[in-house]
């Protein structure tokens, strides 16, 4: 059973990959106008009452938006994508295994995920620590009055 979910979860990372992509194209956003004008200039649409036209128009805007909106966020991650590549790549002490996280399944990323969980709780359990340390040190010393 969980080799088959695997299977259909990544089967849908394909299929969401693919429609990401075909959604924010500029070729199937003016398919998606076309279509938008014929239907708005269907014989039924000016024998309707204006509030169906209004409501038709209104809906073919959300509709090209969407493409719109797909196309915005293509592009802002991709770039967000190899600006944190960037940044990865520059640094020597980290891992170059998250460089190419965007292109993870969803599995891949839950493991990656989690290893951050355990590195930052590591950090805190350093930092509440040295911050103990400290704030003995600090209780320890006796103060001196002139």
């Amino acid at each position: 059973m969980k080799k088959f979910y695997r299977h259909l979860e990544h089967a849908f990372e394909k299929l969401t990959s693919s429609a990401t992509y075909i959604l924010g194209n500029s070729i199937t956003f003016i398919i998606a106008f076309i279509v938008v004008i014929i239907w708005l200039c269907d014989k039924h649409f000016f024998r309707e009452d204006i509030h169906y036209k209004i409501a038709d128009i209104i809906l073919g805007v959300a509709f090209l938006n969407l493409f719109i909106i797909q196309k915005s966020f293509n592009r802002f991650s991709a770039s967000l994508h190899l600006k944190v590549n960037e940044l990865v790549a520059s640094h020597d002490l980290a891992r170059n295994t998250v460089i190419s996280a965007e292109n993870a399944t969803d599995d891949e990323i839950t493991i990656l995920s989690q290893e951050y969980i355990e590195l930052a709780v590591i950090a805190k359990e350093e930092r509440d620590a040295k911050a103990d340390s400290i704030q003995s040190e600090n209780t320890e010393t006796p103060e001196v009055k002139p």
